[in-house]
């Protein structure tokens, strides 16, 4: 099992990662809790929420699923978690745990920050994609104008990561997760995006998600603990997102994954960074790999203007000018504010590309 600290503003919390952890959750609990609620989806509860039930045996334990997918993140849901931890009678010495993907801990979290003004919260992440979500406090649920305008910063006590869960994952959700993991490559290590660049993400061992997540997380840890409310150098986190969130508006939460769109997030970054900088960065190589380990990369016809319009309302938006992170090289991330005529032609060139090069 590897093991990381994580420095938040309000405490330190460790990242546990490491097999069958869901086995053993009890001996990572801070302290006792009066009682712990587990929130879950449809989908992970079939799974693993039995496991962590029994390894809590011995606690007063709740549950409640909500629907999977990304349109659970929703203020309806959010006021029915609410309800039934009222209705299970926790209080400020009650603990929630957030047993799932991202939009679970994101909802859950979001709970758990406002619940009686604040209860703690452990997330347990079961996809590749929740390594990134799952650390750093950020939680969240999405507006119809846009994805994560409603939330809080507040950091887990413990982030439980039993990497057994993700072999019962789908293709689209581990291309999902890698996306994330080449997102923080390119921000701030080279020999990680090597490593990942020349995986086949068909055959991916146990170790191999140790080590990369453990790489990755990392990564962000470093980032946060320098920058935790965002008003510096964690801007650089969102590489590829402001693309991403404005077409996964656009497309609809759910109908694409959180990580192929920012996929395409990440070449249309890398593209525009090489024109702004007139650099070579390894768009090619980025792109090839993307196509041959089963990223959708057609987009259906959208207007510029709209994905222009949606990409202002970015929570990264100053004054009514988009602040986009590209790459001076790898591992080089700088901000850069784009005027409107310069992000939309930009925005209209890739496009064109993406269409051309799908022919």
């Amino acid at each position: 099992m590897n093991e990381i600290k994580v420095k938040a503003e309000a405490h330190t919390y460790p990242v546990y990662i490491g097999e069958d952890l869901r086995h053993h959750v009890k001996q990572y609990l801070p302290k006792h809790y009066a009682s712990i609620l587990i929130i879950s989806d449809d989908a992970v509860a079939a799974h693993y929420l039995q496991d962590v039930k029994e390894s809590l045996s011995e606690e007063t334990v709740f549950s409640h699923t909500i629907p999977a997918g990304e349109k659970a993140k929703n203020i309806e849901i959010f006021y029915q978690l609410h309800s039934k931890a009222i209705e299970f009678g926790l209080d400020r010495q009650s603990l929630i745990i957030a047993l799932g993907g991202g939009v679970v801990g994101d909802v859950a979290g979001f709970v758990a920050a406002t619940f009686m003004r604040g209860v703690d919260f452990i997330q347990m992440p079961t996809t590749i994609l929740a390594h990134d979500s799952s650390v750093g406090g950020k939680v969240a649920i999405n507006h119809e104008h846009g994805k994560n305008m409603i939330g809080n910063f507040y950091a887990p006590v413990a982030v439980i990561y039993d990497v057994q869960t993700l072999h019962t994952l789908h293709n689209k959700e581990v291309r999902s997760g890698y996306a994330e993991l080449l997102k923080e490559a390119l921000l701030a290590d080279k020999s990680l995006y090597e490593s990942l660049i020349m995986m086949d993400l068909s055959s991916l061992t146990g170790q191999n998600l140790t080590n990369h997540l453990t790489r990755g997380i990392k990564i962000k840890a470093g980032i946060v603990e320098i920058d935790e409310h965002e008003s510096g150098i964690r801007k650089h986190l969102n590489l590829g997102h402001t693309l991403g969130h404005a077409l996964e508006s656009i497309l609809g939460y759910g109908s694409w994954t959180h990580g192929e769109l920012v996929a395409i997030g990440l070449l249309f970054a890398v593209r525009v960074s090489e024109k702004m900088y007139a650099i070579n960065l390894p768009f090619e190589q980025l792109y090839t790999w993307l196509k041959d380990n089963g990223y959708p990369l057609q987009l259906p016809d959208i207007d510029p203007e709209e994905i222009l319009l949606k990409m202002k309302k970015d929570k990264k938006t100053l004054d009514s000018t988009i602040q986009l992170v590209l790459l001076q090289d790898i591992a080089q991330p700088a901000l850069m504010e784009i005027s409107d005529e310069d992000l939309l032609n930009k925005v209209y060139d890739f496009l064109r590309e993406l269409k051309q090069r799908n022919k």
